[in-house]
């Protein structure tokens, strides 16, 4: 479920597209989808790497960091009008943020030729992160795998995702760019048409 959760989340972080110049009105552009798998393979590390700095940091302040957690609930609504009622409630920093990461990711894609990549070296990486987390933080697991809704699940659940991704965070740059890759295609596969 987190891997799926957190593929999303990314997914809709690199998908929304920035309407307004003052980064205010964000919309999810499905049209994005379509060419999101090129896109993926063009955007060099460091794009790709800030992306993940960009998520990593929501996680670090403790409003965004709820908004953030709300997405890897049960019972969450993970569409696409749900990720962006996510950017909706970050700060106005925040949100800049996230539309430079976007904006940058887009731009490098364009111009840039195809990334080497290793899909299976992204996993090993995201298993090594959680293996890190689980070994850094007890109730790591149980965290992550709890599927109640009651206030101490759901906090828990919240915890186990910022430990995972401070461990994404200490690994280099470019295995988290990979592996910002790895869950931006999963999450464009499932949330195309």
């Amino acid at each position: 479920m987190w891997r799926r959760s957190m593929a999303l989340l990314v997914s809709g972080c690199l998908l929304v597209p920035v309407h307004a110049q003052d980064f205010g009105d964000w919309s999810l552009d499905p049209s994005v989808i379509d060419a999101g798998h090129d896109l993926l393979m063009r955007a060099p590390t460091a794009e790709m790497d800030a992306l993940f700095q960009a998520v990593h940091a929501s996680s670090q302040a403790p409003s965004e960091s709820r908004a953030l957690c709300t997405l890897f609930e049960p019972d969450a609504d993970r569409s696409l009008s749900a990720l962006n009622a996510f950017a909706a409630q970050l700060p106005p920093a925040s949100r800049n943020r996230f539309a430079s990461a976007v904006a940058n990711v887009l731009v490098a894609s364009m111009q840039s030729p195809p990334q080497a990549y290793d899909a299976a070296a992204a996993r090993q990486s995201l298993k090594a992160a959680g293996v890190t987390a689980a070994f850094l933080h007890d109730g790591f697991v149980a965290g992550l795998d709890g599927a109640g809704t009651a206030p101490a699940a759901r906090e828990a659940r919240c915890q186990s995702i910022r430990w995972l991704l401070d461990a994404i965070a200490q690994r280099p740059a470019n295995e988290r760019a990979a592996m910002t890759r790895l869950l931006l295609g999963e999450g464009l596969a499932r949330l195309a048409p």
